[in-house]
């Protein structure tokens, strides 16, 4: 992937997934607007980028106000000349069961993904419109987002949010020439770490050098954050100009599709359905085979 005529933004980029999306783009030649709220990560972001003889500057600023948006864009065109792809990755946990979170955690968690993600994309979207040379928006979900997760009220309905927004404007934009599709990363993070079934197995590989063993990588589809780095590399390039509206997941050595909501089964009732007609057919009926819910339990293999 030849990157070298790209400009790119990758908000929440001073460590973890955003910094691998950074820099494997900066590898891949792009000119690169690091963003972290963090200086010091994100100017060792920029150092290393340098170092590696790529072109990376920093914005150190909270995603979610218009503000910021408008500078990581100025940004791009100031120092760079243009701006091709955003990566919408800043984001925060505020983890609570619903009785629990406070007004105070819902309103943080949705301001940064999910108004950070529309404030960014607007501000990229008009540049990207003046510029006339298309674009890519990669707006980075959670498996949370396609199916729940315990105690992330906030977490979850932003990162679904984020998948519903990306289809929106891949039809409001595809005049533009502009893509945009949702990924649904999975890798070994901090977060991944506490969860006892993948904790162990991760501090292993990390300390011994050891590659992640085939049930992790295949069957729960997750693996370094430079695992899930290339889908964002392939997004941005020319050879993906054609995909968008997707909502595509990556990690470990799985790479899928994930599917439009739609509907899984459908009756009729001559006159529209009484509440006792519905209750009467529901099981023999419509909800006879109904959906799971929640990312599934993670089931490594018997020791």
């Amino acid at each position: 992937m030849d990157l070298r005529e790209k400009v790119a933004v990758v908000t929440g980029s001073g460590r973890g997934l955003g910094r691998a999306y950074a820099e494997a783009l900066a590898r891949a030649g792009a000119a690169v607007v690091v963003n972290d709220v963090d200086a010091e990560a994100a100017s060792a972001v920029v150092k290393g980028i340098v170092e590696e003889g790529g072109r990376a500057v920093a914005v150190v600023a909270p995603v979610g106000p218009a503000e910021t948006a408008d500078q990581l864009v100025a940004t791009a065109v100031e120092e760079f000349g243009g701006l091709d792809v955003l990566v919408t990755n800043a984001g925060i946990l505020r983890d609570r069961v619903l009785w629990k979170m406070s007004d105070e955690d819902f309103d943080a968690v949705v301001d940064v993904h999910l108004r950070g993600t529309f404030t960014c994309a607007r501000a990229a979207a008009v540049r990207m419109r003046e510029q006339g040379r298309g674009g890519s928006l990669v707006l980075i979900s959670s498996p949370a987002g396609q199916r729940g997760n315990f105690g992330q009220t906030n977490y979850a309905a932003s990162k679904a949010g984020i998948v519903a927004m990306a289809r929106t404007w891949a039809m409001e934009l595809a005049r533009a020439d502009i893509s945009v599709n949702a990924v649904v990363p999975v890798a070994a993070t901090e977060m991944t770490k506490t969860i006892p079934a993948f904790g162990p197995v991760i501090e292993e590989a990390e300390r011994t050098g050891a590659p992640y063993p085939d049930w992790l990588r295949k069957d729960e589809g997750l693996g370094t954050v430079e695992d899930v780095a290339s889908l964002i590399v392939f997004l941005a390039s020319d050879a993906a100009r054609g995909v968008t509206g997707q909502a595509i997941g990556i990690g470990g050595d799985r790479l899928a599709l994930w599917s439009h909501p739609q509907e899984k089964a459908v009756a009729f009732a001559d006159g529209g359905w009484t509440a006792d007609a519905i209750a009467e057919s529901w099981e023999t009926g419509v909800g006879a085979q109904p959906e799971t819910y929640g990312i599934p339990a993670p089931n490594p293999p018997a020791a």
